[in-house]
């Protein structure tokens, strides 16, 4: 494992991740490294941490604020406001700030901006905890969400499609 990776694994002990959080950050980041490998897109060193430290809200709660969570804390701890966003952007496909409200979080919009916000999310819903999943796969474990963010995450992975 590279000193960048174990720099990311250890600022999720120390914010207090879980173990199997921290598996899932690592299979995240292997999913996002190996789409965009080729690709000269995007700042890869920017994907990786991004990747990493999608879910480090998750030693703040479990709920769908871990990303914004997730983001503030990336902020208190000086890694800039591309990584901030990345985390904050990563659930589903992005959140509006309308939707954002609805689900009671704070008015802001988590829609991914760039190509690595979109890649981090992709890869995080190719995701099941440990086990990589086909984009049908979690469209049809995501049934309870609206046609509209759905096609929102298939829109998404066919644009990072494209770069890839």
């Amino acid at each position: 494992m590279s000193e960048k990776n174990e720099r990311y694994i250890e600022l999720l002990r120390a914010a207090g991740c879980s173990r199997s959080v921290i598996r899932h950050c690592s299979v995240v980041a292997a999913t996002a490294a190996a789409l965009s490998a080729e690709s000269p897109f995007f700042d890869h060193d920017l994907v990786e941490a991004g990747a990493f430290l999608h879910d480090i809200g998750r030693s703040v709660t479990h709920s769908i604020g871990h990303a914004q969570a997730g983001a503030d804390l990336c902020r208190s701890l000086g890694l800039g406001e591309d990584l901030a966003r990345i985390v904050e952007c990563h659930t589903g496909a992005g959140l509006t700030a309308d939707e954002c409200i609805q689900l009671g979080l704070l008015p802001i919009d988590c829609m991914p901006s760039t190509p690595e916000g979109a890649l981090v999310a992709c890869a995080d819903n190719l995701v099941r905890g440990e086990q990589v999943i086909t984009i049908e796969e979690r469209l049809d474990m995501a049934y309870a969400l609206s046609r509209k963010v759905r096609m929102r995450m298939y829109r998404q992975h066919q644009y990072l499609q494209m770069l890839i």
